[in-house]
Formats: structure tokens, C-alpha cells, sequence
């Protein structure tokens, strides 16, 4: 009697031969470096995108991800890249070797390719995480863009008033104390400062620094936290911005969810996590709560002080129509649209403004200067 031939996988002698490794250890994106971090979305983009392609026209996901690693530059993301692909290739799920690299895949971006392995229609999810990336990168580029020119501004300003308060101003003193001139209020405030900047930088300089390292450390608290958040959508003008742009990213990211066709408990979850905001949290966990209670979701975003209305009535009227989901992205949509107006009015707006003060201090100092010399030469003339 023969015995039957024994059969090896390939799988098993891959398995055999490629030495053990250990697992993945998760990582917060806070362990990354502030200019990975700072990079995080861009090369998600870039990698979701290219995986994307490469997956539509056919290429395995093992296939694909091993060109994706010879084509990236980045060391972090070559090495992460090749850590998923030798998971995939011993049988884990694409979703859940991406969750091993929290600090590059959140939650959200993980939940939608496991969604698309379940329905098999990984592209098409692969789609969305590079449209809801996409959004977000050029959500960031533009208020970063429409911020960097009045930073600039304002740092010239703050560089020119020491300047001139170190360098032009004393240069004035001696000139008075040479010529026993009077000085006025404003002058004598200008000399003041100056000596106090010129005598005492370093102390200005440890209560700037101590100052800065204090609120740092502070806003690292829960009451710190809690205290930035309200400020943020409490502050005149830039309150509203805060809110539009956080209740756009809320709906966009329940519309694109749902229409995904994940668990709505789950959805909520995910867009917690995602919030940026404890009250926007907050509310996200009322609506959980209404969930539980068997309410509509809509019934929790009913909160003039952190939803505008029209965004809640369009939520309500795509849940009773049961197009809640294309109804959300549209509101989206809206929302970053008027948020780009905004942002592109408050910049043409800042610049001059800062241009404005930035003479004016300028003059003020001109004036407090010179305004002696014009009491000298008048003192001169009439004594002639």
C-alpha cells in the first residue's frame, strides 16, 4: 500500500525560509519627527494614490506595494511599505497590516480599506481615502498659504521695532543729552524702552522663553486643551472659521463613512477620533447616544452654537429622503468652497492691515525721534 505524496505549500516553504520576525510595535504619530509629521499627508497621499492606480489596473496588492516600495524615497515609509508587504504576502489583510503603522495610517484611512476588502471593492475605497486626503492637504495648504504672508509681515515688524530700538534710538539719546534739549512724553517713553531693551534683553529674553515653554506645558493639560478648543470657536471671525471647517470635515467624513456601507456606530467613532475638537467629540458622542436610544443621528447635530442650521437641516432631509450620504459630501463640498472665499478675503484683508501698523509704528517712532530736533530748531529761531 502506497502512502499518499505529501504536499508542501509554497506559502509554507516561504514561511520556512523567511526568518522570524517580530511584530510591528504601534506607534503614535506623535514618535515621529515634527517634519515627518508635518509630511504625514502628503505621502499618504502619494501612497494611496499610486496604490490606487497600480490595483485598478489589475497589479496584486503584493505586486503593488513592492513597486511602491522601490519607487519611495522616504526611509520611514520604505521601511513601513516593506513591513506591510511582508505581512500581505503571509496571508495578513492589507487593513490590518496597515494598522500596525498607526502613525502613518489613522483609523479612518484603515477602516475604509478593510471595508473595501470585505466588499471587494478595494479601489473604489482606495478612491476615497485619496479624496478625503486630498481635501484635507489642500484644506491645510490653504490656510498655511493665506497665514505665511502675514507672519512674514508681522516678524519684519517685530525685527525692525528692536532694530530701532537698539541701534537708531540711543544714537538720539546722546544727541539730546549733548544739546540739553527737552524732551516730550513720547520721546521720553522711546528712550525708556530703549534702555530697558538694551540693559535688560536677556531678561526680556528668559520671560519671552519662560513665558513660551509655560503656555506650551500648559496647553499639554486637560484644562489647557479644553481652554485652546473653546478659545478657538469662541474668538470673533476666526470662531466661525474654526467651526465651518470643522463641521466640513465632520460631514464630509459621515458621508463618505456611511456611503461606504460601514457599521454607523462605527462611523461615529471614527469621526471622534478624527474631531480635532472636544466639543465637536462632545457632540459626536450625543450622537452615539441618540443611536443607542434608536433616535436620529440628525436629531444630535441640532446645535446652533457648533452647527449651522442649513448644514443640520440638509442632514436631516438626506436621512428622511434615505440619501444621507450623498447629501452630506454636497454639504461638504459647499462648505469648503465658502471656507476658500473666506480664507482668501481675510488674507487680502490682514496684509494691509499689518502694513498699516507697521507704519504706524514706524511713524510714531519717527516722530517721538525727531520731534525734539523740531523744538530745538524753533528755540534756535527765536532767538535770533
Amino acid at each position: 500500500m502506497q502512502s499518499a505524496p505529501v504536499r508542501i505549500s509554497t506559502h509554507a516553504l516561504a514561511q520556512k525560509k523567511r526568518p522570524d520576525k517580530p511584530a510591528a510595535r504601534p506607534r503614535s504619530s506623535a514618535s515621529l519627527p515634527p517634519r515627518q509629521r508635518w509630511a504625514r499627508p502628503r505621502n499618504l497621499l502619494m501612497f494611496m494614490r499610486q496604490l490606487q492606480v497600480l490595483i485598478s489596473s489589475g497589479t496584486t496588492v503584493t505586486s503593488a506595494l513592492a513597486s511602491l516600495e522601490r519607487q519611495t524615497a522616504d526611509p520611514r515609509w520604505k521601511e513601513a511599505t516593506a513591513g506591510i508587504r511582508d505581512q500581505v504576502e503571509e496571508g495578513v489583510a492589507l487593513s490590518a497590516a496597515l494598522a500596525r503603522y498607526p502613525e502613518l495610517f489613522d483609523r479612518v484611512t484603515c477602516s475604509l480599506v478593510e471595508a473595501g476588502e470585505t466588499t471587494g471593492k478595494l479601489p473604489e475605497m482606495l478612491a476615497r481615502i485619496v479624496a478625503l486626503t486630498q481635501k484635507d492637504l489642500q484644506t491645510r495648504n490653504g490656510v498655511v498659504g493665506a497665514l505665511l504672508y502675514p507672519a512674514i509681515l508681522f516678524t519684519v515688524v517685530v525685527v525692525v521695532l528692536c532694530v530701532t530700538l537698539t541701534v537708531v534710538v540711543p544714537r538720539f539719546g546722546k544727541l539730546f543729552e549733548s544739546l540739553s534739549v527737552p524732551v516730550p512724553p513720547t520721546t521720553q517713553i522711546t528712550l525708556a524702552a530703549s534702555d530697558l531693551l538694551r540693559s535688560y534683553w536677556w531678561v526680556c529674553l528668559l520671560v519671552l522663553v519662560g513665558t513660551g515653554f509655560s503656555l506650551f506645558a500648559w496647553l499639554k493639560t486637560p484644562s489647557g486643551v479644553r481652554a485652546l478648543h473653546t478659545l478657538a470657536i469662541k474668538m470673533p471671525v476666526i470662531g466661525g472659521l474654526t467651526k465651518s471647517f470643522a463641521t466640513a470635515r465632520i460631514v464630509r467624513l459621515l458621508g463618505t463613512l456611511v456611503q461606504s456601507h460601514l457599521p454607523l456606530l462605527d462611523v461615529l467613532g471614527l469621526v471622534r477620533g478624527a474631531c480635532g475638537n472636544l466639543h465637536y467629540a462632545a457632540l459626536i458622542d450625543k450622537a452615539e447616544d441618540a443611536v443607542g436610544r434608536g433616535d436620529p443621528v440628525s436629531s444630535a447635530f441640532d446645535d446652533p452654537e457648533l452647527i449651522d442650521p442649513s448644514v443640520y437641516e440638509a442632514f436631516r432631509s438626506g436621512e428622511e429622503s434615505g440619501r444621507i450620504a450623498p447629501a452630506l459630501v454636497t454639504v461638504a463640498d459647499f462648505l469648503d468652497d465658502e471656507n476658500d472665499v473666506i480664507i482668501r478675503s481675510l488674507t487680502k484683508v490682514l496684509e494691509p492691515l499689518i502694513l498699516i501698523v507697521l507704519g504706524a509704528m514706524v511713524g510714531v517712532l519717527a516722530v517721538s525721534m525727531f520731534l525734539p530736533l523740531f523744538d530745538l530748531t524753533a528755540m534756535a529761531g527765536e532767538r535770533n
